[in-house]
C-alpha cells in the first residue's frame, strides 16, 4: 500500500537525528529530538528516510582512523566515555575494538578526503526513502517517489573530477535522521518489493564491491578471491562476483562459512586455516587467482599478491585489519600485477546496482535493525564482528 506522505507545508519543523559532534569515542554520538529539519537547495530534493545502512567508514570517520598518522586496524582504537579530539589529537582512554578514538590521529586530515570534518554532522550514507519536497529546478513530479540515493556527491559543472567529489554523511548530513536532503540526481528511483531496511543494505557495501570489480576488469571464467566475505562489501563482492561469471573464492570466519556459501561462493576458506595460501591454491582451478578483491589488509597482504596469476590485478577499497602492509616490488613487477585502489566510483555503477536490484540479480543480506536512538549500541555490536551482511539503522520502529 502506498504510504500516505506529508505535504510540504505540513512537514515538521524539527526531526529526530544523531550529532556526530567531534572525533572520539561513542560518547560523540549525540541523539537529539530538536534537530531542525533541513530545506532542499535548488536542485535538491527532501527525503524522508525510511532507512539507513551502516557501514566502516562510519566508525572510520568517528575514531579518525583516516588520519594518516594513525597506523594500527580500524579495531584498535581506544574506548570509553570520554575519548575525543580537539584541534589536534584524538584523546585516549582505554579499552579496545574500535569504540573510541586514536591517540595518534590529527584532526586535519580526519576524512577519507584528506582533509578535516565540520561538527555537527549527521553520519549515514545509505539511504532508503522517499522524496516529500523538492528544490527549484527539480519537477514536483518526483513527489512521492521511492528512491535509494547514491552517496557520492559529485561536482555539478565537473562530475568526472573525483578531487571535487564529497560523500554523504562527512562532507554534508546524511540519514541518521528522519529527514536528509540530496542532490536530485542522487535520488535514484527504484521498483522493488524489498523493504527500506532492506534497500539501505546497498548503497555503500554494494556499489563498492561493484566499483572494485569494474576497475580489476573481472571477466566470465575468471577466479576472484574475496576476503572478509561476511561483512557488507564482501558479501557484495562474493554475489557481484558470480553475477559477472567468476570462479569465487571467499574468505570468512569459520563461523559464517555456511552462510557466505549461500550466497553463491563455489568455495568459502575459513580464515583460521592454518596454511591460508596452500588452501586457497587447492580450491582454485588453476592453483592461482586472476583477481583479488582485498578489504582486510593488514599481515595477509603479501600472501594475497603471491596468489595472483602472472598480470593479475590486487584491488582494494579498505584495510580493516591495517593500513601498513609490506609490499615485495620484485613480486609486483616480476609478475606484472596491477595494484588498484577504488574509492570515488564514476557515474552509471550507481544506476546499474538499482537496476540489478530490481531485476533481482542480487539479493540483500540484512543481518540487523536498531532504532536511530540505539545508534551507539549499534555501532558496538557492528565492531563486534558477529554478523554476516549489513546493519541498518531506522528513524521509526514498530
Amino acid at each position: 500500500m502506498t504510504p500516505v506522505l506529508p505535504q510540504p507545508q505540513s512537514l515538521p519543523e524539527r526531526m529526530r537525528a544523531v550529532l556526530l559532534t567531534g572525533h572520539g569515542g561513542l560518547d560523540r554520538l549525540e541523539f537529539r529530538d530538536d534537530v531542525p529539519v533541513p530545506a532542499p537547495a535548488p536542485a535538491e530534493v527532501l527525503i524522508a528516510v525510511g532507512a539507513c545502512g551502516m557501514n566502516n567508514t562510519d566508525i572510520n570517520t568517528r575514531t579518525a582512523w583516516y588520519s594518516r598518522s594513525v597506523t594500527e586496524a580500524t579495531s584498535g582504537a581506544t574506548s570509553g566515555a570520554t575519548s575525543g579530539a580537539a584541534s589536534g589529537a584524538t584523546g585516549g582512554a582505554t579499552g579496545g575494538e574500535g569504540a573510541g578514538g586514536f591517540e595518534a590521529a590529527r584532526a586535519g586530515d580526519s576524512t577519507w578526503g584528506g582533509v578535516g570534518l565540520r561538527f555537527p554532522r549527521i553520519q549515514g550514507a545509505d539511504v532508503a526513502g522517499r522524496i516529500v519536497a523538492v528544490g527549484a529546478d527539480v519537477a514536483e513530479a518526483r513527489l512521492g517517489e521511492r528512491v535509494l540515493v547514491d552517496p557520492w556527491l559529485r561536482d555539478p559543472e565537473d562530475p568526472g573530477d573525483r578531487a571535487k567529489a564529497g560523500y554523504l554523511g562527512s562532507e554534508c548530513d546524511g540519514g541518521y535522521a528522519e529527514y536528509t536532503t540530496v542532490p536530485a540526481v542522487n535520488a535514484i528511483a527504484i521498483e522493488s518489493a524489498l523493504t527500506d531496511a532492506e534497500l539501505a543494505t546497498f548503497p555503500c557495501s554494494s556499489s563498492t564491491a561493484e566499483h572494485m570489480l569494474a576497475k580489476a576488469r573481472l571477466g566470465a571464467g575468471e577466479t576472484l578471491l574475496v576476503t572478509g566475505a561476511s561483512g557488507g562489501v564482501g558479501s557484495a563482492l562474493v554475489q557481484l562476483g558470480k553475477r559477472r561469471g567468476a570462479y569465487v573464492i571467499a574468505v570468512a570466519g569459520s563461523s559464517k562459512i555456511a552462510a557466505v556459501r549461500a550466497l553463491g561462493a563455489d568455495a568459502v576458506i575459513a580464515r583460521e586455516a592454518p596454511d591460508l595460501e596452500a588452501a586457497v591454491r587447492a580450491a582454485s582451478p588453476g592453483g592461482e587467482v586472476a583477481v583479488a578483491a582485498d578489504i582486510v589488509g593488514g599481515p595477509g597482504f603479501p600472501g594475497l599478491l603471491d596468489l595472483l596469476a602472472r598480470g593479475g590485478r590486487y584491488v582494494t577499497s579498505g584495510a580493516i585489519a591495517g593500513p601498513r602492509v609490506e609490499l615485495d616490488l620484485r613480486t609486483l613487477y616480476l609478475k606484472d600485477l596491477e595494484l588498484l585502489g577504488a574509492t570515488v566510483m564514476p557515474r552509471g555503477i550507481f544506476e546499474d546496482l538499482v537496476g540489478y536490484i530490481e531485476r533481482g540479480a542480487i539479493k540483500p543480506l540484512l543481518a540487523r535493525t536498531f532504532p536511530l536512538e540505539a545508534l551507539r549500541e549499534a555501532q558496538v555490536a557492528f565492531l563486534e564482528k558477529q554478523h554476516v551482511g549489513n546493519f541498518v539503522i531506522l528513524p521509526e520502529m514498530g
